[in-house]
């Protein structure tokens, strides 16, 4: 335990995120599974207060901890923005979840970190340089090869998940922007205090008391989506988005193994094929960053210790 405390301290950010993202991706499987679930008896819309709801009850031994300094913030505005359009891209993810075969909507999802990588290239100003654009673009090559059966045809589901990957990346730019100054556990609190009155409004059309089993899965749909933006904004805030996103990837070798066993789903060769080069990708951007990030940590040492007088300034 000690040695593992140790490593995680002196290892790199970006190491630090991608391990952050990986339990992101494992909750986020579970997100998905329990949303099909729920689902299957009440209305998404309804599936998705509950999301919110529960996220919030889980929530609540925060704020008890840390007291009303978790709700200082000086960027109310962007939180508000981040629960919208957060808002959004859930209904559109919820909905193709309940749509289509769930190796293919994870698929279509992690299009998500494409979109990501190149808003936070634009609008961000993060340096993208070539071999991370050309393993991004081997990562996105993974998942055309996982959705060749579906690409012929485009289904309303695809549609709907594409055009919530959209907001899901903006959603990714929103928490990278929001971790400069904001610590994890207050993103995901307003996230909760401020998109759970709104999910709620549209309960007066659809209501439907859930019964047995279902408040199980609805509570597990809270759940697993705490513990993954948790685990999420940690990772945003370890390393470049660019860096960290890749990993998320990593969700379909979950969604995989739990769709097998619930729903006897099994994934042709061509998925696996996909996963192992999306996977790779993923895996090369990560070591590239850690050795960018320890060259420029020598770098930083040995400009330091020149300052002081220790070696000779270059001339």
């Amino acid at each position: 335990m000690v040695f593992l405390k140790k490593w995680w301290r002196t290892s790199s950010g970006t190491l630090r995120g991608a391990v952050w993202m990986i339990l992101a991706g494992a909750c986020f499987a579970g997100l998905g599974v329990t949303i099909r679930l729920s689902a299957a008896d009440i209305d998404i819309l309804e599936v998705i207060f509950f999301r919110n709801f529960f996220n919030l009850i889980l929530m609540l031994p925060w704020l008890w901890h840390i007291g009303w300094v978790g709700l200082r913030t000086q960027r109310l505005g962007l939180h508000a923005l981040r629960s919208i359009n957060g808002l959004v891209a859930m209904f559109f993810w919820f909905t193709a979840v309940t749509m289509l075969p769930l190796a293919e909507a994870t698929s279509l999802g992690f299009t998500a970190p494409l979109f990501a990588t190149m808003g936070a290239a634009l609008f961000l100003s993060e340096d993208v340089r070539l071999r991370r654009w050309v393993a991004v673009g081997a990562g996105f090559l993974g998942t055309l090869i996982i959705l060749r059966p579906g690409i012929e045809i485009i289904s309303p589901g695809a549609i709907l998940m594409i055009v919530g990957a959209v907001f899901v990346a903006i959603s990714f730019l929103l928490v990278k922007v929001l971790s400069r100054t904001e610590p994890p556990n207050t993103m995901v609190l307003y996230m909760s205090l401020l998109i759970t009155p709104v999910s709620a409004v549209p309960l007066i059309w659809v209501w439907e008391m859930p019964h047995g089993l279902v408040w199980f899965w609805l509570l597990g749909v809270g759940a697993s989506a705490t513990c993954g933006h948790l685990c999420f904004t940690r990772a945003m805030a370890s390393a470049d988005a660019s860096a960290v996103l890749p990993y998320e990837y990593v969700r379909l070798i979950f969604v995989a193994i739990i769709a097998f066993f619930l729903f006897g789903e099994v994934p042709d060769l061509w998925t696996w094929l996909g996963s192992v080069v999306i996977f790779g990708s993923g895996v090369y951007i990560a070591n590239r960053e850690a050795a960018a990030f320890k060259s420029g940590r020598k770098m930083k040492l040995l400009a330091a210790q020149a300052s002081v007088g220790k070696l000779p300034s270059p001339r």
